[in-house]
């Protein structure tokens, strides 16, 4: 029998009042793989994700979590899952070793387990300086990264990461970078969305291109570049524009 995709979406449609956001979306994110989902702002990549892992309720479609249907049977949908949500929504009035503590009791976790993990997850997330500082004092670098604390503690099989480089300083996003390697080569896979086509090549196998609500692009990394550099196949996919000589000549003396 064939391995199920880490994440399987099918026919994802979300409309907010007449806006159509999601306009069906099929997606299947290999497992193991290192999965970049691009698209300009706007183009639906947040909604896509909260809809894949069961924090937004689609108005149409289906999505599956290594076959688990995450909103039929979401309790063993989400315990394969690691999220870190768009602007990294968490309990921030507590330090970040009480939130790590708090997410795993939450999950059901060995509380000795929770304090292992919690503590090397500090420790190689460079956080663990931070001591009793409220997660709400945390720079934007240090909230990304315990955040995706937040996601690596239970041991999931799938990260879901919503634009884990935004805001983020090189120092820390090449931490980031670091420990999500190591996770995809431990037999994890990572689907995330991001802006920074350097980070997508570098990092990702597949890639898929979203633009008004659809995929238009997908496939591996190299089939989307078809040879031309990531940022080009990009911009003639959603079909993005260059000033020409003529059009705001007035900046030029």
């Amino acid at each position: 029998m064939a391995e199920h995709p880490a994440l399987s979406l099918r026919g994802l449609v979300k409309r907010f009042d007449t806006k159509v956001a999601v306009a069906g979306v099929d997606l299947d994110v290999p497992t193991g793989s290192f999965y970049g989902l691009l698209g300009p702002n706007g183009a639906g990549k947040t909604t896509t994700l909260s809809m894949a892992v069961g924090l937004l309720r689609p108005d149409a479609g289906q999505a599956r979590v290594l076959g688990y249907d995450v909103w039929a049977d979401p309790v063993r949908a989400k315990g394969l899952l690691g999220v870190m949500p768009d602007g990294v929504r968490l309990f921030d009035r507590l330090s970040g070793a009480e939130l790590l503590a708090y997410h795993g009791l939450l999950r059901g976790m060995d509380p000795a387990v929770v304090d292992q993990r919690a503590a090397e997850l500090l420790d190689v997330l460079a956080l663990g300086d931070a001591g009793r500082t409220l997660v709400v004092d945390y720079s934007a670098g240090m909230k990304k990264k315990i955040g995706l604390a937040c996601a690596l503690l239970h041991g999931p099989r799938l990260l879901v990461l919503d634009e884990p480089f935004e805001a983020v300083d090189p120092v820390s996003a090449a931490l980031i970078r670091d420990i999500l390697h190591r996770y995809v080569l431990g037999g994890g896979t990572v689907i995330f969305s991001s802006h920074v086509m350097e980070v997508v090549e570098r990092l990702c196998s597949h890639v898929a291109i979203l633009a008004q609500g659809r995929i238009c692009r997908v496939g591996t990394l190299d089939e989307v570049r078809a040879g031309r550099p990531l940022e080009e196949a990009f911009v003639a996919a959603v079909g993005g524009r260059t000033a020409t000589g003529e059009e705001l000549s007035w900046l030029s003396r």
